[in-house]
């Protein structure tokens, strides 16, 4: 894990210092949630080139052991994020279960196998009108990612990525509504995907599915802001629960809600190795 140690910080919030000590309690009882893009991986302009921290492999094999679980809740297919995150056949990981499509998709390290429904159909009416609607409005630097389930606008690379962010969202929510989808805004993206399935619902039913009695979720971005309303949830039913945020300057949203504030994933990697050390 390397020589770099710091102290657990303490949750600016009582229902986060009491998570953060339950999960340090009994940690065999904790659930240990992540986002990925953003959180365990830095933001980069090609998301296929996204790759975690170098150090949080690492943190996850030193973590894992100890809890109830290690869960990867992403918007991105499950089997694209085991890929990009090299959680498969990983020693410390066997145990590690990847929710896909924003919970849609499970992977489990156990059996490497990925379970999925079929794709909602309004996505393949997506996949035939997106690009010309793209060419009407004639952005240029926008990058569709087809992700099978859902299908994402990335902004990241036009000359004004706010702007054509901006410009895009009115249309994107029609097309969107039109099919039968929903529109989730991100860090200089726009997915398209089915209702109904939010990483909120994914973190509660896993919680329910594992009997976790305690919980830590992190991420980054405005699609992790159900997983949070889901801790806060937890927490009123009586299950402690933290929520840390991977810090960036362009969203601001999950700070202010978070009860610890790590500076991106290198932060996100540093807590997670001082949980792993304390949690004994």
């Amino acid at each position: 894990m390397g020589s770099h140690t710091e102290a657990l910080p303490t949750p600016t919030t009582e229902p986060g210092r009491a998570g953060l000590a339950a999960i340090l309690g009994h940690p065999a009882r904790a659930l240990i949630a992540l986002d990925f893009d953003g959180t365990l991986a830095p933001i980069v302009p090609d998301p296929e080139k996204a790759r975690p921290h170098p150090d949080a492999i690492p943190a996850l094999t030193a973590l894992a052991p100890k809890v109830a679980a290690v869960a990867v809740i992403t918007g991105r297919p499950a089997e694209t994020a085991v890929r990009y995150g090299g959680f498969a056949d990983t020693p410390g990981l066997e145990h590690l279960v990847v929710l896909g499509h924003y919970g849609a998709e499970r992977w489990d390290a156990a059996t490497g196998e990925v379970t999925a429904p079929a794709p909602h159909p309004g996505i393949a009416a997506i996949r035939a009108e997106l690009p010309a609607l793209l060419d009407g409005i004639g952005t240029t630097g926008t990058w569709t990612e087809d992700k099978g389930h859902a299908i994402a606008v990335h902004t990241r690379r036009a000359p004004d990525p706010q702007g054509t962010f901006d410009t895009l969202r009115a249309p994107l929510t029609d097309l969107a509504t039109r099919n039968g989808l929903v529109v989730e805004p991100g860090r200089m993206v726009l997915e398209l995907r089915p209702p109904g399935m939010d990483k909120g619902k994914a973190l509660r039913d896993y919680v329910r599915d594992l009997g976790a009695e305690s919980v830590l979720y992190a991420g980054d971005d405005l699609g992790d802001l159900p997983a949070y309303a889901a801790v806060a949830e937890l927490r009123s039913d009586g299950t402690p629960g933290l929520l840390v945020c991977s810090g960036s300057e362009e969203v601001t949203e999950l700070s202010e809600k978070a009860d610890v504030v790590v500076d991106g994933p290198e932060g996100v990697v540093r807590l997670l190795q001082a949980i792993a050390r304390q949690a004994g």
